[in-house]
């Protein structure tokens, strides 16, 4: 009987791949897709092409300090519907075969495969990807989720990787705990304090200890993340964001909270337009503000009751733009509903 088997599908620079896909002659070159596509603005960049990577150009960074470490990139701006088009063509290749297909995103999802060969099964979603679309994706397998999903980086870029528990430890235990899916900086640094710093370290640390330090449950979890241990199930669940949000950086800082607020407002009206489109009601809002030079701070709160009224959608962005003290300029403001 075939073993199961979870593939982890990751499109590779996926926006600017698509950007090349529509503009054959920008391949090889150092490509950067961000805001309006104008370095002179204030935006950030939503993906840099491997080419401009090479010069330091990362993903969130302003565009204009893409400019000076790349001047030679070419710069587009982002176009949304596109890379949606560009998705949906590539979850219908997958869907071709015998698969469960989960959906994380625009750029990637899992697939749950019985099978005999899965690395064979792999190299063919990576040709059926390249030869429909054009675009290259790369391939983790893996006996579970954490395990495809960490082998996907390995196979970078276009490439197929076998990460299971028979090759865990070599290829994972020296590395730092934040190579882990789900162990991010904060963590990292508070593992740090307790003098765990690799994979190899956080897989024999005691769990009671960890449980102190990170609460009953996370403590633990994180160690077993470093046992590469997770679940090995794959669910056809079509995907359904947990939000919609819009935001908007600033050309001219806003100093004027009248000026704030008005724009709060308008942002939260645009998001409230996606969630009538949705039907979904409304359980929490956030508002997001970036302070000049670069500081970023989000807040939130939970709604008395779930809507998807409009007005009370701004009136809830307002009052989450009042826990800011707005006492800095502000670069840019952002509004999420989270369903």
């Amino acid at each position: 009987m075939p073993a199961h088997w979870v593939l982890h599908v990751d499109l590779d620079e996926f926006i600017a791949a698509v950007e090349v896909v529509r503009r054959p002659e920008l391949r090889g070159l150092p490509v950067v897709v961000g805001g309006r596509g104008d370095p002179g603005e204030r935006a950030v960049v939503a993906t840099a092409s491997y080419a401009a990577r090479e010069f330091g150009v990362r993903s969130g960074m302003p565009l204009r300090l893409a400019r000076k470490r790349c001047p030679d990139a070419v710069f587009l701006p982002t176009d949304p519907p596109a890379y949606e088009a560009a998705s949906a063509e590539v979850f219908a290749v997958l869907r071709e075969f015998p698969v469960v297909v989960e959906v994380l995103g625009w750029d990637e999802g899992f697939l749950g495969a019985e099978t005999d060969d899965p690395l064979a099964l792999a190299e063919e979603v990576r040709d059926a990807v390249r030869a429909a679309t054009g675009l290259e994706c790369s391939v983790g397998v893996g006996d579970n989720r954490l395990r495809a999903k960490l082998a996907t980086r390995f196979g970078k870029p276009a490439g197929v990787f076998l990460l299971t528990k028979d090759n865990w430890v070599e290829v994972m235990a020296d590395r730092r705990v934040d190579a882990l899916w789900g162990i991010g900086a904060r963590v990292t640094a508070r593992l740090a304090e307790l003098g765990v710093e690799t994979v190899r370290q956080l897989a024999a640390a005691d769990d009671t200890e960890l449980a102190a330090r990170f609460g009953p449950a996370m403590g633990p979890h994180y160690r077993r993340l470093a046992l590469g241990a997770a679940d090995t199930a794959v669910t056809a669940t079509p995907h359904v964001a947990k939000s919609r949000s819009r935001e908007t950086t600033f050309q001219q800082d806003l100093t004027d909270r009248a000026d704030i607020d008005r724009e709060v407002v308008a942002l939260a009206a645009r998001v409230a337009e996606d969630v009538a489109a949705e039907g979904r009601p409304v359980l929490r809002v956030a508002v997001k503000v970036r302070f000049a030079p670069f500081f970023t701070a989000t807040r939130s709160a939970t709604l008395p009751t779930p809507t998807v009224d409009a007005h009370a959608l701004e009136s809830a962005a307002l009052a989450v733009a009042d826990l800011f003290e707005f006492t800095r300029p502000v670069r840019l403001l952002g509004v999420r509903a989270e369903f």
